[in-house]
């Protein structure tokens, strides 16, 4: 083993017990050990929101599923619509990313997002944009409440909300496209079904888009 290869254990072996502590320190074992029973994906990091989307990371173990921006597949919008009207919004779930581009094409943004957690989670297919509100509130879905009754009925605005900032509703019932206040969630699988983006960039999409914005998910 080189040098560098010992340093790099040495600092993830450091950064692992560092992690457990904390875990440790801030929560039961059972807790820091939870599973998501909306998912059944473990529940990484301390926590302290009011539901899992608050505060922890929803973790695909069966992959590293982390992502940058070199990664991203850069699409022209003509194979995905017919025309602009409104503008669109794709959002292609294998690069985790989301384009817009305008109607009159002068304005173009590509931005890292997060995906669903499963395949049985995830929909793809046209939908629009019906709804558009700034901080918004979270309530759990029918069947996310059946799963876990402890979960809050509601959750308002501010850092505790899984839905961050800015929330755009889809004609989908229950989906949307919103910020999140935890960063570690944005090119990960760790949505219920949602697409999640950094809050400064759903300010950004918010502003750009109207009610009436076409969206593909592929």
């Amino acid at each position: 083993m080189s040098k560098m290869e010992g340093a790099a254990l040495s600092r993830r072996n450091f950064i692992a017990a560092g992690a457990a502590l904390g875990a440790a320190g801030l929560a039961s074992p059972a807790l820091a050990q939870a599973i998501d029973p909306y998912t059944g994906q473990p529940l990484q990091g301390a926590g302290g929101g009011a539901t899992p989307d608050a505060g922890l990371v929803q973790h695909d173990a069966s992959q590293d599923s982390r992502r940058n921006i070199s990664s991203f597949r850069m699409h022209d919008w003509r194979p995905y619509f017919p025309n602009l009207t409104n503008g669109a919004v794709l959002v292609d779930m294998t690069s985790r990313a989301l384009t817009y581009w305008s109607e009159d094409e002068s304005v173009f943004r590509l931005f890292p997002t997060s995906i669903p957690v499963s395949e049985d989670l995830t929909r793809r297919g046209r939908t629009e944009i019906i709804k558009k509100v700034e901080g918004p509130s979270w309530s759990p879905t029918p069947e996310m409440k059946k799963r876990n009754p402890d979960w809050p009925d509601f959750v308002g605005p501010g850092p505790d909300n899984p839905m961050g900032t800015h929330a755009l509703w889809l004609s989908w019932t229950y989906y949307r496209i919103h910020g999140t206040h935890d960063t570690r969630k944005i090119g990960r699988k760790s949505s219920n079904g949602c697409i999640g983006l950094y809050n400064e960039h759903i300010a950004e999409l918010y502003a750009l888009t109207k009610v009436g914005t076409q969206v593909l998910l592929i």
